[in-house]
């Protein structure tokens, strides 16, 4: 497996894996899958280029299997801050460490960067084992976000978690 950061030039690549996240997953995305449809790729390749935003991918056999994004505040008060979002590793690929590595891609980055001093991010709190990867790489649960979701079937809790750097 390798990762890297992406660019414009994964869009197409980033939009298709967003797509089946959203159709896999549902429930761990405040996007619904129908304004992702709706989304031009053009704006997926605007939004990979964002100064503040990192996304990584995770592939294999040059297919993108998983990615993760990390996102720096840029308000002078909350400057010391970043959030981690849409972690998503495809079905198949699960349970080999792909989610781990990203998160450490992650971690890394908010090490080496000046001022940064706390890692934010929001799981929903039915989603034991992506709780357990982050509680592993020293996140800690702050709170919770009730009925931080709602879809027409439910409400969707939200741990909320900090990893201070």
């Amino acid at each position: 497996m390798k990762i890297r950061k992406l660019g414009g030039h994964d869009a197409q690549a980033y939009y298709d894996l967003r797509i089946e996240a959203l159709t896999d997953s549902p429930d761990a995305f405040s996007t619904r899958l129908e304004e992702a449809i709706q989304r031009p790729i053009e704006k997926t390749a605007q939004n990979l280029a964002l100064e503040n935003a990192i996304t990584y991918g995770a592939f294999t056999s040059g297919k993108l299997i998983g990615n993760v994004t990390f996102v720096r505040d840029m308000a002078p008060k909350l400057n010391h801050r970043a959030s981690v979002v849409a972690v998503y590793v495809t079905p198949g690929e699960r349970g080999k460490g792909h989610a781990k590595r990203l998160m450490q891609e992650v971690v890394q980055l908010a090490e080496s960067l000046p001022g940064l001093e706390r890692l934010d991010l929001a799981v929903a709190s039915e989603n034991k084992p992506a709780i357990a990867l982050y509680e592993q790489l020293g996140f800690e649960k702050y709170g919770t976000d009730k009925q931080a979701m709602k879809t027409p079937e439910k409400y969707i809790d939200e741990n909320l978690m900090v990893k201070f750097i």
